[in-house]
């Protein structure tokens, strides 16, 4: 994957996220802070019958920790919270060890960011929405 695709995806989300702004009726909301370099997210999650009907996210960072929710976020909604986990786990091990091309694949525009597992001070900024929607939905987790 080029580095200039990899920069366009991520500067779009950066410059136009979608899903960063207050949700109503949201009934899961938890922060996610990573105070190695600052980044703050608050993710809000509207859950219902098990399934992610939608979401949001607010907060500061870089651009990595905000793209990276921004991404999360079009990748699972829609998604039942069992789809949502798995996904999570494929990103996760991504990020961490490597994963096949059919699983990147199924990361769709997340997949991108398979390139900070080679930057080691990164990892944190790309997983932290990511752990955030999984404390949430795998412990009930919420503020």
């Amino acid at each position: 994957m080029s580095s200039t695709f990899y920069n366009e995806i991520l500067t779009d989300h950066n410059m136009n996220p979608i899903h960063k702004h207050e949700l109503e009726g949201a009934n899961f909301r938890l922060e996610g802070v990573n105070p190695s370099c600052g980044d703050d997210i608050i993710l809000n999650l509207k859950i219902e019958n098990d399934v992610i009907v939608d979401g949001a996210y607010e907060g500061d960072g870089c651009a990595i920790s905000q793209a990276s929710a921004d991404m999360m976020l079009d990748l699972i909604i829609g998604k039942s919270k069992e789809e949502a986990l798995r996904l999570s786990d494929i990103f996760m091990r991504m990020i961490k060890e490597g994963i096949t091309d059919e699983e990147r694949d199924e990361l769709e525009e997340a997949g991108v960011l398979q390139d900070v597992s080679h930057m080691p001070a990164r990892v944190k900024c790309a997983v932290l929405g990511w752990h955030t929607m999984e404390e949430m939905v795998r412990d009930g987790k919420t503020e």
